[in-house]
């Protein structure tokens, strides 16, 4: 009995050494939990902390992209602006140069003419030396009185020259008008004279006043003839002189 006793003395004391060393391995299993605990809440808080920074930075971050964002539609819109500025003012530049260019030519011709003109007035003033005239300005006026004429007379030359030509188809229609007329004159007195022949070799009692009548007859057709003709030769006569 003693030393089942013992047996189980020595056995309550593994027991009891092994309680033991288990309770410690749990103090040490808790204490190092505790120390990992603290170690993640530690590291939790300084995600958190980080968390919070990187928020803030991204915040940040997206506040300077939409800021650089707006600067860059401004950029560009001042950009474009410039750029429509700068294409009008190259239009002005290029019409200014077209302009400056026909203002040049302008000059050069207008330099010509001052040239000639000096010599001409040079010219005018000799004039005035050698001639009745005063001044070069009455000089010009008579000049131009002159030329005023002279477009005065042209003018009419061309008023008589149509009026002449007018004259002359009046004259052609007039000669027609008249030849035809003499031409049945004509015509008329070669049946008054055969009719006359008739009357003269025929047996008619009344020949005799048949002759009286066509004598008479045919001296009325001579008179009007000849005043026809007188008349025609003085149109003509006076035609010709109009057109002298």
């Amino acid at each position: 009995d003693s030393q089942s006793l013992l047996f189980h003395l020595l056995k309550k004391r593994k027991e009891a050494q092994e309680m033991e060393k288990a309770l410690a391995e749990k103090d040490e299993i808790r204490k190092m939990g505790g120390e990992r605990i603290e170690v993640i809440a530690d590291w939790w808080r300084d995600l958190h902390t980080k968390r919070t920074q990187l928020k803030a930075h991204v915040e940040r971050s997206v506040r300077t992209v939409q800021e650089h964002e707006e600067l860059i539609i401004q950029a560009l819109k001042i950009n474009s602006k410039q750029r429509e500025e700068m294409m009008k003012k190259d239009g002005e530049l290029l019409r200014a140069k077209m302009e400056l260019e026909t203002l040049r030519k302008k000059h050069r011709k207008l330099c010509k003419k001052v040239q000639k003109y000096s010599i001409f007035k040079k010219y005018l003033e000799d004039v005035v030396k050698v001639s009745q005239f005063k001044d070069i300005s009455e000089v010009t006026s008579q000049y131009k009185l002159l030329m005023r004429t002279q477009k005065d007379l042209l003018q009419s030359q061309q008023e008589h020259k149509q009026l002449t030509e007018q004259d002359r188809v009046f004259l052609e229609q007039y000669k027609t008008e008249k030849e035809t007329e003499m031409f049945q004159y004509k015509n008329e007195l070669m049946q008054l004279k055969l009719r006359f022949d008739q009357a003269l070799s025929g047996a008619c009692p009344h020949a005799a006043c048949a002759l009286s009548f066509q004598e008479a007859h045919w001296a009325d057709i001579q008179n009007r003839t000849s005043k026809k003709t007188g008349k025609l030769w003085t149109i003509k006569l006076a035609i010709h002189n109009l057109f002298q």
